[in-house]
Parts: C-alpha cells; sequence; structure tokens
C-alpha cells in the first residue's frame, strides 16, 4: 500500500511537472508572428559632429564621448524584464476589425528602459519615402511612403510572404532605410482604439490649442476650443487622426492622447481592471508579444511616472515636402523627403537610449509652433 502510494505521489508530481512545463511555454509563447529581423550589425562611429542633434527648444549638441558609460555595479531590470526594449507600435487605419488592409496611420518606435524605468517614444513620419524590401516580385514594388509598407506586408495584398506580416515588413523597411531594429511590434485599428478609450470611461486631455474637425464621413465637422475636455473614443480618433497646421501637429495631437490614455489606464480606479483589459483586449491587436512580455509591460507602465514618458520628434527643419510619382496610385502624391544619414544618427541615439536626454528638462505643453521640441507625460 505504501508503495503504491509513493507510485502515485510520484505519478502526481511528474504530471503536475508536465503540465507546469507546457503552462510556461504558452505563457512565453508569442500572440502573434516573431518579427526575426536579421542580426544588426554593430553600428559604425557616430558621425553627430557632422550631423549635431539638437534637442528642440533646449538647443543641445552631444558628441560620441558623452555617451554614459556603464557603471560598476548595473542596476537589474524591473519586473523581470530584458535591460531594454524596443518596440514599433502601429496605428491601423483599418476601418474594419481586422489586420488584413490598412495603411500605418501612426508609427513609433518605443524604448522601454527596465533599469531606469523610462519610456521614449519616437514618432516616424509616415509620409517619408524609402525603399521597401522584400516585394519586388509584385507590380516591381521597391519603393513607396513609410505607411504603404505596412499595408504591402499584411495578408489582404498578399505581396509579402517574410515573417511578421505587415508589422515585420515595416520594421524590415525601417531597418533598411533609418537603421531602426524593433525587438517586438503592436499595431491596433481604429475600432479598437476607440473601444479601448470607451472602455475606461473616456480620457481627459488638455489642448493647448483648438482642434476643427470635418471629413468625408462628417462633413459638417465640429470644433474643439482650447482648454480641458473629457472626450470619449471616437472624439479620441478624431483628434488623433486629423491634419490641420500641418503633417507634424498630427503626430502631436496623437502625443497628447496616448498621454491621457496613459494617465486614465493607470488612476487607482482603473488599475484593478487591467488585466482583465488586457485579456479582453488582446486577441484585437497585432502582436507578438508573449503574455509573459505583456505582464512585464503592464508591471513596468505602474511604476513609471508622467515625466519619465518622453515623446520625442524629429527636427521639422530636417525634412521638406515634395512632390513625387507613385507608380502603385498611377498618381503624383506629396512625399516628405530627407537626409537619410541624419535620421539614422537619430535613431541609433535613440535605440542606445542616449537622445532624448533623459537629464534635461522636458517640456510637457506641445503647441503647435514648437513641434520638434521633446515633451513629457504630466503626472
Amino acid at each position: 500500500m505504501r508503495s503504491l502510494r509513493k507510485i502515485m505521489l510520484w505519478t502526481f508530481l511528474l504530471f503536475g511537472l508536465i503540465v507546469g512545463i507546457q503552462l510556461y511555454r504558452l505563457y512565453q509563447q508569442p500572440l502573434g508572428p516573431r518579427l526575426d529581423l536579421p542580426t544588426p550589425t554593430p553600428s559604425i562611429q557616430s558621425t553627430l559632429k557632422m550631423f549635431p542633434i539638437g534637442t528642440g527648444t533646449n538647443n543641445v549638441t552631444s558628441t560620441p564621448s558623452e555617451i554614459p558609460q556603464t557603471a560598476t555595479s548595473t542596476p537589474q531590470p524591473a519586473c523581470g524584464g530584458p535591460a531594454a526594449m524596443n518596440i514599433l507600435v502601429v496605428g491601423s487605419d483599418a476601418r474594419g476589425d481586422h489586420y488584413l488592409y490598412g495603411l500605418a496611420d501612426a508609427i513609433r518606435l518605443v524604448r522601454v528602459d527596465f533599469v531606469n524605468k523610462r519610456l521614449a517614444i519616437l514618432e516616424v513620419p509616415r509620409d517619408l519615402w524609402v525603399d521597401i524590401p522584400g516585394i519586388s516580385d509584385h507590380y516591381n514594388i521597391t519603393q513607396g511612403k513609410m505607411n504603404q509598407a505596412y499595408l504591402y506586408g499584411n495578408k489582404g495584398l498578399g505581396y509579402y510572404h517574410g515573417p511578421g506580416e505587415g508589422p515585420g515588413l515595416l520594421a524590415r523597411t525601417l531597418d533598411l532605410n533609418l537603421g531602426a531594429h524593433p525587438d517586438h511590434y503592436l499595431a491596433v485599428n481604429m475600432i479598437t482604439f476607440r473601444n479601448i478609450v470607451d472602455a475606461v470611461g473616456g480620457i481627459d486631455v488638455y489642448l493647448p490649442y483648438g482642434i476643427s474637425v470635418r471629413s468625408k464621413e462628417n462633413p459638417k465637422g465640429f470644433a474643439i476650443p482650447p482648454g480641458q475636455h473629457h472626450i470619449d473614443g471616437e472624439t479620441a480618433l478624431w483628434i488623433a487622426r486629423i491634419r490641420q497646421y500641418n503633417v507634424f501637429t498630427r503626430a502631436e495631437n496623437q502625443n497628447i492622447v496616448m498621454c491621457a490614455l496613459r494617465k486614465k489606464i493607470l488612476s487607482p480606479a482603473i488599475v484593478p481592471a487591467v488585466p482583465e483589459l488586457i485579456t479582453t483586449f488582446q486577441r484585437y491587436v497585432q502582436t507578438d508579444f508573449s503574455p509573459e512580455q505583456i505582464n512585464q509591460l503592464a508591471c513596468l507602465a505602474s511604476q513609471i511616472h508622467g515625466g519619465d514618458v518622453v515623446f520625442a520628434s524629429f527636427p521639422i527643419e530636417l525634412f521638406k515636402s515634395v512632390k513625387q510619382y507613385d507608380p502603385q496610385l498611377k498618381a503624383t502624391t506629396s512625399i516628405l523627403d530627407a537626409d537619410k544619414n541624419i535620421l539614422r544618427d537619430y535613431i541609433d541615439r535613440f535605440q542606445q537610449g542616449v537622445w532624448p536626454d533623459p537629464n534635461l528638462f522636458i517640456d510637457t505643453t506641445p503647441s503647435p509652433g514648437n513641434v520638434d521640441a521633446e515633451f513629457a507625460c504630466e503626472d
């Protein structure tokens, strides 16, 4: 009898161990196809002395020698995460509840610093004209706007058969043209974004300038005056998508909305519901995060203060608007042109975590005339 009990006990423990291993593997399994980008080549000595980086109104220039040296005793990353994680975040303009089609309406590179508990978010202009790899056998497509790479990569058109679908081709386009090398991706379509804002009860935004909204869907439009407002998901979507002053102020509006959404999600009333919100919406987003990584990010988010969430933009003077014939559209379209070597310098610094400089004062009140300055979320 005692031997039988031992056998049953060991059988139970072995079964539990096997189940535990399988559950842990599922916990680490990505929710979508991986990016699988090629290993980046070691970056060449920075050319920053040739292309000085000014940080908006701070007007600070860095040199390679100013990169902080690694301390003798390195702090451990928080929440069980890596030291740093680079994420490609996409706002898709797909109007359906899918990710088959849709352009990348918003493109952000996000650097999550688990050691210093900081978040840096860099806007990448969607209208930048770039080389698009891997799909030349479809209608000889080799170039286009940055936002088109996401459309060409998703399943709807069937142009791209590499890893990561739309985010995968967009990541490869960013890597080829600008040297950006994201580790993971997250894409959200318009319906899901609107529903997330509504699920948390709307958000409170402070608009430093008035916004007028008019579109084909809403020809009469409506206006939002400057000041404090409580808005629902539909209004948040309009604010994030409107191009009122120029293409760069739209990115600024998106940053204002994202700061407000972050503040609402981390408010005392919402925090207990965050795990349920994540579970509810994770199947409506396009991502290669694993449940383990989602928990790491949620854990870190609760420990980051508003001033440690910094939004950055390339200086507006680096870009010029020109006309370009797009053979896919069979029409001339407006694009942004820039020296990509300069943009590579910025992105290299961004991925190293030394730009935007965390030690500088960051403004918290963006305005249409100051679109190239970095600013941080308010607490």
